[in-house]
């Protein structure tokens, strides 16, 4: 096994903001592999925030932001457990960059499990229909359709939708690891988003 230098510990926290022992310890779980670290550690930070995802988040912000030029405004609620995080630059920055991902790329609803049932059943039927006229065996439409649908969670729903400023991330992995660096339950409550001389409903 590889030996766990210092240098890698620090390379490792900088790039994770892990604490000292839990680095080490990816790394010596890893054999040393950088990569494997990352995931190791990327994975326990998941497992934290999934425990905290229970928790009450009655706390938090309302952020606003208004495109330059003032054609495009966004409000969103961002919760978390105390006024004390509410209050911290790394919350506060995930709130801004929610804003302005929500101002870029117009999602419609929050998470997976918001999307309108009509308008899922509608989503399904016409990638089944798509899926036949392209002469798709019956038995692997289905699978096909699955892969899709996928597609359409990514462009409607805020969660799944790739980061702007980073698109190796989706918006959840942002939240998770907010919670991971600050302990507390994160969730996004609601959001508007305003576009000038849009049709409205």
């Amino acid at each position: 096994m590889a030996e766990i230098t210092a240098k890698m510990v620090k390379e490792l926290r900088e790039a994770t903001g892990a604490g000292i022992l839990e680095t080490k310890k990816a790394l010596e779980a890893a054999g040393g592999d950088f990569e494997k670290a990352v995931d190791i550690l990327r994975e326990k930070g998941a497992a934290r925030a999934a425990k905290r995802g229970g928790r009450e988040a009655n706390e938090g912000v309302i952020q606003m932001y208004a495109h330059p030029g003032g054609r495009v405004g966004v409000m969103v609620e961002l919760n978390c457990e105390t006024d004390f995080v509410a209050r911290n630059e790394s919350f506060q920055q995930l709130a801004h960059d929610l804003a302005l991902q929500i101002a870029a790329m117009s999602p419609k609803y929050v998470a997976i499990e918001d999307v309108n049932a009509d308008e899922l059943s509608r989503e399904l039927d016409v990638l089944k229909a798509q899926a036949a006229q392209e002469g798709k065996p019956e038995k692997i439409i289905e699978k096909i359709v699955q892969g899709r649908i996928s597609k359409f969670y990514e462009e409607v729903c805020l969660l799944e939708q790739s980061f702007v400023k980073d698109e190796k991330k989706k918006i959840k992995d942002l939240i998770t690891e907010t919670i991971s660096s600050t302990g507390e339950n994160i969730m996004i409550r609601r959001f508007a988003r305003y576009e000038l001389g849009e049709v409205l409903d």
